[in-house]
């Protein structure tokens, strides 16, 4: 009897002894993958085994230079004519509200990259140029950008120099016979982008439209998870008078007394993850209204200020990155950085 207990104490021992070897085994493989690619472990067992991470994964703290100097700052010295927050605690970015020397040393020492986004299909080719230009001196200088050209006529496309560590690669897609088409049909191609292509090559990418220039900075501030630019024709008005989709029958429906800011489809970026969720959720919600018949008033534009309603931003910029004209400025905007060409939308557009 005692030799019997024995055996079974031995093999319950051996059982216990074996399980903490292989949770062991599991946990330095894990600290193994964390320490050489950046990933959690649990994040890549499946019931099909180890797979690869989805989306390049970084942690990074707000480190400072040693040795930097710039102006103090002040908790009670600021803007007093704009808010620089959201209702839920979202910074709004505006000129005199953060330090660029501070926040470039920051954000440089990571090493990131800025996927950026831009739409150029049959006249809008002849915006191509004025953008890439005025780009490559204003927005994120000294950091590694690489644009995505969406167009019909990749040979239409002009040579632009690029600075260091800036390139640009050209797409050709399908002509479209109706700009809303055009519009409609952004969400699905990046949503494809971010997934076929940048899910290992970027940080964070941001949807642009071409029609546009730069005038001043747009840096390493505009960063964040979910970013969203306010409006230039909208910010300064009361939520009933946005120019939301106001049909039931959409599923980009906001009620009149709904809203936060009406958010420009223009101007749109965020981390991949982010932005990725955004796109797919926009071209299904946009399938759906197809589906049904209807085109929400603003197209994509709408669905956006509807994902914005239900999946806040973490950061927003001001109009001042995304301003209507260069020449005609609010009280409030004290730089244009990004604004809207001037044009004939008559004569560009295939259709009314």
């Amino acid at each position: 009897m005692m030799v019997r207990q024995n055996f079974l104490i031995a093999v319950l021992f051996g059982m216990i002894l074996s399980g903490l070897i292989y949770l062991n085994n599991i946990q330095c493989s894990c600290n193994q993958q964390i320490t050489e690619q950046g990933f959690n472990c649990s994040q890549q067992i499946t019931e099909q085994g180890i797979i690869k991470p989805k989306w390049k994964q970084k942690i990074f703290g707000l480190r400072s230079t040693p040795g930097l100097l710039y102006n103090q700052p002040s908790v009670l010295v600021g803007r007093t004519d704009v808010a620089s927050v959201s209702p839920w605690s979202a910074p709004i970015i505006w000129e005199g509200n953060f330090d660029s020397t501070l926040i470039d040393s920051i954000y440089k020492q990571q090493n990131l990259t800025i996927a950026t986004t831009v739409f150029a299909l049959g006249k809008y080719t002849r915006f191509v140029k004025d953008f890439l230009e005025s780009a490559e001196q204003h927005y994120f200088v000294g950091f590694r950008v690489h644009y995505y050209l969406f167009t019909d006529q990749p040979e239409s496309v002009p040579e632009v120099k690029m600075g260091e560590n800036r390139s640009l690669t050209v797409q050709k897609v399908p002509s479209l016979n109706r700009w809303q088409d055009i519009s409609m049909s952004r969400m699905e191609k990046l949503e494809n982008l971010i997934e076929n292509e940048l899910v290992s090559e970027a940080d964070y990418i941001f949807c642009l439209d071409i029609d546009t220039k730069f005038y001043g900075r747009w840096g390493a501030e505009t960063l964040g998870r979910l970013v969203g630019v306010i409006h230039p024709w909208l910010f300064n008005v009361p939520r009933n008078q946005f120019t939301y989709e106001r049909r039931p029958e959409s599923k980009a429906y906001i009620p009149a007394e709904e809203g936060d800011y009406y958010y420009a489809g223009a101007a749109f970026g965020g981390s991949l993850e982010d932005v990725h969720h955004l796109t797919k959720t926009c071209r299904e919600q946009l399938k759906i209204d197809a589906a049904n018949s209807i085109e929400a008033v603003w197209q994509e534009e709408s669905h956006l200020n509807k994902y914005f309603l239900l999946n806040k931003p973490s950061k927003l910029l001001s109009p001042e990155y995304m301003w209507r004209d260069v020449n005609k400025k609010a009280a409030q905007i004290k730089i244009v950085r990004f604004t809207n060409v001037p044009k004939n939308y008559a004569e560009v557009r295939p259709n009314p």
